[in-house]
Order: structure tokens, then sequence, then C-alpha cells
């Protein structure tokens, strides 16, 4: 359980950097930056009661995360170059995500402890 966690809080953490990165340095759909790094601001909602190990925040945060696959998926198949290689390291990211997540809900659920 424990390594659930923390695959979960360092996948979730390297999401949020990734977004943050790609959206205003390393490849933004506009020069000098672009407002689609809000989006990760929506990934530090979870942030608290990922860290706190709030078994609720696992459950929802799980299918929270799927929109970031969605768009990963849809960038590496539309796009080419570096953003591309973001979007098929957002795909890894949030999938990593999402299997400690659910493994973590499941191992904390009720009688495991």
């Amino acid at each position: 359980m424990r390594a659930c966690k923390l695959g979960a809080s360092v996948s979730l953490i390297a999401l949020i950097a990734l977004c943050l990165a790609w959206e205003l340095w390393l490849a933004p759909l506009r020069p000098g930056g672009s407002w689609l790094a809000l989006k990760a601001l929506l990934l530090a909602l979870p942030l608290g009661g990922i860290l706190a190990g709030r078994r609720y925040t696992y459950q929802w945060s799980s299918l929270f995360v799927l929109p970031y696959f969605a768009e990963g998926a849809t960038r590496a198949w539309a796009e080419r170059g570096t953003p591309q290689a973001l979007a098929i390291a957002e795909i890894a990211l949030s999938l990593a995500f999402f299997a400690c997540a659910v493994a973590y809900a499941r191992l904390s659920g009720r009688g495991s402890g």
C-alpha cells in the first residue's frame, strides 16, 4: 500500500510539472506560453488528499486524471517532435497515477486495516 501511495504522489506531482513545463516553456501552443498551462492547476486539487492518503480522494481522482490521458493520446497521435514526446510522457504519467490510485483505494478499503 505504501508503494501505491508513493507511486500516486510521484506521478501526480510529475504530471503537474510536465503540464506546466509543456505549456509554458517546452512546446507551448503560442510563443511565450499558453493559457493551457492552467490545466495543471486542476491537477493540484487532489494533491493534498493524495499526499495525506485519503481513500476518497484516491477514488475520485483516479477518474479525474482520465482527461489528461485522453489529451495525451490525442496529441501523441496528432503532433510530431517534442510535443509528441511530451504527450507520450503525459500518457505514461496519467496511466501510472490511475493504476496507483486504483490500487491504493482498493488496498485501503474496508477490512484491510
